[in-house]
């Protein structure tokens, strides 16, 4: 097969430009890789692509956006009844991301927060704030209900239980033990009267798989 014909169809540049920053956002940070890179990997010229996100900034808000709609939807997907299922699938959504050896892509830009374009800044902050109100109104819709005995805030609780989620992230990531992962995301569960379990469905913590080069750049 040629090179031309590995190319991506025009129609597809841009889905596929942002798959590609994506996974570079999520394994090196936003600042830790150029056009350069998602030229070469996809193999294209810089010009073409600045054709689709004329800036970096341009493309950075775009991942935002994105990765924030893919993260609404699935929320919708977790609602339940059983508000304790729900913070289960919850926290799932979060271990399914560190398994892949890669970061939530918000909590990976939020490490470079100061650095961002005013245009990322903005959308970040969206999207934390779009997270802890769907949060806060499952915690309070939970304690209503009995599920979920907890005091103070709702609001504050799912802010807590946000930034423990993406601390234990760093953390396991930083050990490349994805299991740290498990057991700091069970014990901010117990929190809410949720007995620690394996959230992956079995006894056993989940396997770091191996890092690509690409990942490990």
């Amino acid at each position: 097969m040629s090179k031309r014909s590995e190319r991506p169809a025009p129609s597809e540049t841009a889905p596929r430009m942002l798959d590609v920053a994506e996974r570079l956002a999520q394994t090196r940070g936003f600042n830790g890789f150029s056009y350069a890179d998602i030229a070469a990997e996809m193999r294209l010229t810089k010009a073409s692509l600045h054709y689709h996100f004329a800036t970096k900034a341009d493309l950075g808000a775009a991942l935002i956006v994105r990765y924030a709609k893919r993260f609404d939807e699935a929320l919708a997907q977790i609602e339940s009844p059983d508000a304790q299922q729900v913070l289960r699938k919850y926290v799932r959504l979060y271990e399914s991301v560190l398994v892949r050896d890669r970061m939530c892509l918000c909590g990976m830009l939020a490490a470079e927060y100061s650095t961002l374009p005013s245009s990322m800044q903005s959308a970040l902050r969206q999207f934390f704030d779009m997270n802890e109100t769907w949060l806060a109104a499952t915690l309070e819709r939970g304690r209503a209900h009995g599920h979920l005995p907890f005091n103070g805030s709702a609001l504050e609780a799912a802010r807590t239980l946000t930034a423990g989620l993406e601390g234990a992230m760093l953390l396991a990531r930083s050990y490349e033990e994805p299991g740290r992962f498990t057991a700091i995301a069970s014990h901010l569960l117990a929190a809410f009267g949720i007995l620690p379990v394996s959230l992956t469905g079995s006894s056993r913590s989940p396997q770091r798989p191996k890092r690509s080069q690409a990942a490990a750049r």
